[in-house]
């Protein structure tokens, strides 16, 4: 029984939902009793912050929302952290990626997600995760604050756009894989550990009384800084090397098992 659990942070996409994207069926019920034990839940995703205050309405004012693979923090419908990226290097980026063959580009904004796709599969896809999507003819016109460069390649990012990207841009900007078919380019600094750390001082819990759940490479950082650091067991192997616990597939609710195993 681990009781001293004050913030637990969980993955959404293979790791607290299940590949058929949907919330575990005993998720809200969890949920109000982690709140009796005034336990702060957060949802920590490469998915835009409007994306996933859709999937949680019922109690969105309850969580926090760590978007974009933590280059915006969100609580209560107000920004507490964010990690922006210049508009000059965005630029920089962007035509560097449009050079990559088979690509699709979502520059991520705090007030939308922008892309100029087209292909149905395309934003059949993009659209899972951003739902404040604008179609434009024109990336390099559009006027906002960015956080983030997400790559859409359905060949593969770990083994086609990592090994372009990361060479140009590893120094400079954090370049991670997020999932088989996409890559997020941020600020050097931005992660999910590293708003879960600016979380810790605001809310004063601290590494030990974390606890996280993740599956592939944009949770390394979270689960370094949490102490209950749980690999979900369909995660990537250096996922399930790094993370201290493991935890039931995301098909298995593996999220809820843990927490009802070990705090409820």
């Amino acid at each position: 029984m681990t009781t001293s659990i004050k913030f637990i942070a969980t993955d959404m996409d293979g790791t607290l939902l299940c590949d058929n994207k949907m919330l575990p069926s005993d998720f809200y019920e969890v949920f109000q009793q982690l709140q009796q034990k005034n336990i702060l839940f957060s949802a920590a995703s490469g998915r835009q912050y409007q994306s996933l205050v859709n999937t949680f309405k019922p109690v969105k004012d309850e969580m926090v929302f760590i978007a974009e693979n933590g280059t915006l923090v969100m609580y209560k419908g107000k920004e507490i952290y964010s990690s922006t990226i210049p508009t000059d290097e965005i630029y920089t980026i962007l035509q560097s990626v449009q050079q990559v063959p088979d690509c699709e580009i979502v520059l991520c904004g705090k007030n939308s997600a922008y892309t100029e796709a087209t292909s149905e599969r395309a934003l059949n896809e993009i659209r899972k995760y951003y739902h404040n999507l604008k179609l434009v003819d024109d990336l390099f016109s559009v006027d906002d604050e960015f956080i983030k460069i997400a790559v859409l390649n359905f060949n593969g990012t770990e083994e086609h756009i990592y090994p372009v990207l990361a060479p140009l841009f590893g120094e400079t900007h954090q370049v991670v894989v997020s999932a088989k078919i996409w890559l997020d380019l941020m600020h050097k600094t931005a992660s999910k550990g590293a708003a879960i750390k600016h979380l810790q001082k605001e809310f004063g819990f601290t590494f030990e009384e974390s606890m996280s759940f993740g599956d592939f490479f944009n949770d390394v950082e979270m689960l370094k800084e949490t102490y209950h650091s749980y690999a979900m067991e369909n995660a990537h192997p250096e996922i399930k090397k790094l993370a201290r616990f493991e935890a039931p597939s995301n098909n298995e609710q593996g999220v809820m098992t843990v927490i009802k195993k070990t705090i409820l």
